[in-house]
């Protein structure tokens, strides 16, 4: 019987994690290269249809077939699915139009969002200080936007989009974790996204020259081991332990955008990006104490 994950390794957790976020961002170079010449129902088949192997056999070594693909909730499943799989064709149209800063300037909203749509849709506590640091983020937001100081970009409000629909991905993420397990939620995101992209992808199809089919590999590859690397991050320390680590991908976004793109944020951008990070940062400081405080208060009564 394998044994359940120690979380007892947070410099190596925090390694993988790092090493996960700067694949991530590499990942998104290749996407926007790929975005000029590819539609993004066409680099969506080919990540999914590899990320389908990836699920099996990461799914598969650990129980059957019947029992990965027997969900309590299999319409919160496939709902999921769609979610993320129409998440990530937008972000390729957005990531298309800006350069990787400013889209991941925005993106990083998503914990301040997954916080809002929690307290709302899950009834989680979410006390003044957090919805204050949600508040501040949003300004951030609004520094980085600076709406009707320049025309809005398209590109902007896609990107806001992207930030919403991942932190709505993750709420539903949470929710079916109360009935289903990794290897459940895993197979049925890769399944769905595939077959849903089978049909549509035809539709949108440019045949690949041979050095455009190495890149689409690469740019799978970059994504299952992006994933691959997160899972093994959480198997050796707490994700409150690491998800502070999540942001350096905006650094890492930052400077492979500059090194293979030639693009920087401006100074605006980034007070506005420091602002989202800084909130981000504060609303996860936040979140820890709440779940750390019940439990210093039953081994100490006179903790208040």
């Amino acid at each position: 019987m394998r044994q359940s994950p120690q979380h007892d390794n947070a410099p190596r957790g925090i390694a993988l994690v790092i090493a996960a976020m700067f694949i991530f961002a590499a990942q998104d170079a290749i996407t926007k290269f790929l975005s000029v010449s590819f539609s993004a129902p066409q680099i969506l088949w080919v990540r999914f249809a590899f990320f389908t192997f990836f699920a099996l056999a990461f799914s598969l070594r650990r129980k059957p077939l019947r029992d990965c693909m027997k969900s309590a909730v299999p319409g919160l499943q496939v709902i999921r699915s769609l979610l993320i799989v129409t998440e990530i064709a937008i972000f390729i149209v957005a990531v298309r139009l800006m350069n990787l800063a400013d889209i991941h300037a925005l993106v990083a909203t998503f914990p301040l969002m997954v916080t809002a749509i929690a307290a709302v849709f899950l009834r989680e506590p979410v006390g003044l200080h957090r919805w204050m640091a949600v508040i501040v983020g949003f300004v951030g937001v609004l520094i980085i936007l600076r709406p009707g100081l320049e025309a809005l970009r398209p590109g902007a409000l896609l990107a806001l989009l992207t930030a919403l629909m991942f932190a709505a991905y993750n709420v539903m993420t949470r929710l079916v974790a109360r009935h289903d397990d990794g290897e459940t939620s895993t197979l049925y995101m890769a399944v769905v996204g595939a077959v849903c992209l089978s049909f549509i992808a035809p539709f949108y199809w440019t045949q690949p020259s041979p050095q455009e089919w190495a890149w689409l590999l690469c740019l799978s590859i970059t994504a299952a081991t992006g994933h691959f690397l997160l899972i093994k991050a959480l198997e050796a320390a707490p994700a409150s332990t690491l998800q502070p680590f999540n942001y350096t991908l905006l650094v890492f976004a930052t400077i492979i955008g500059f090194a293979v793109f030639g693009t920087l944020p401006d100074f605006w951008t980034v007070i506005g990006a420091a602002v989202v990070v800084g909130s981000g940062l504060y609303t996860i400081y936040r979140e820890r104490r709440r779940h750390i405080k019940p439990a210093a208060v039953a081994a100490d009564p006179a903790i208040t």
